[in-house]
């Protein structure tokens, strides 16, 4: 089942790199999408029910009909799977952002107002850093559920592994489509552990020492 991969070596690696710049894009735009709509929720409670509503709906949405319902606006390609990425990752992102800062405790924050600090420096210097684990827990799932929906893209013409999953079904060859699922489920458990290690170098000293 692998002698499709070692036969052609040139061709998954750049499928790989396509994949890989895909989902990085997607998940890099996520965040700086997400995050700060998940501040600005959960520092105006009003706007959740209309921002995770709308996040929610999204996040429903089979992700081929997405993907057909913006060729449309964006045509074939990378474009359109990179929007549709970002549209699915806003949910998890948006959600662990707010609940990672809803959640300091009302002690802590009380501590902070009395030492004279804004509500700007409590956001970035004490709810932010305190909601880290949450948010990139976030990151992580949204990343490696991202490499995994990227290979659909290739049914809108998008690069990526997708394309030897797609060719190989459209052939009967299950050669082909272990050369593109394999690296794939590689992928996301590298991304997954990678994003851990940054989790662990991001985490306030203060989490480090009680875990």
């Amino acid at each position: 089942m692998l002698d499709y991969i070692f036969a052609h070596p040139n061709e998954i690696l750049e499928l790989t790199r396509q994949h890989l710049q895909i989902t990085a894009v997607a998940v890099i735009l996520s965040i700086l999408i997400g995050v700060p709509l998940g501040i600005l929720v959960a520092r105006t409670r009003s706007l959740q029910p209309a921002i995770l509503g709308t996040a929610s709906l999204l996040y429903t949405i089979p992700s081929l009909a997405l993907f057909a319902f913006l060729i449309p606006f964006l045509g074939l390609g990378d474009k359109s799977t990179i929007l549709a990425l970002i549209l699915y990752s806003q949910l998890t992102i948006i959600r662990n952002t707010v609940v990672g800062i809803q959640g300091v405790s009302p002690g802590i924050i009380e501590s902070a107002t009395g030492m004279g600090m804004t509500r700007a420096q409590i956001l970035t210097k004490v709810q932010l850093p305190l909601a880290v684990p949450l948010i990139m827990a976030g990151v992580r799932t949204v990343t490696v559920m991202d490499i995994g929906i990227a290979t659909i893209a290739a049914f809108i013409g998008a690069g990526g592994l997708g394309v030897l999953i797609y060719n190989g079904i459209a052939r009967l060859y299950p050669e082909m489509i272990v050369a593109g699922a394999l690296p794939v489920a590689v992928l996301a458990l590298l991304a997954d552990f990678i994003l851990h290690r940054v989790e662990d170098f991001l985490r306030p000293r203060g989490l480090k020492a009680v875990r």
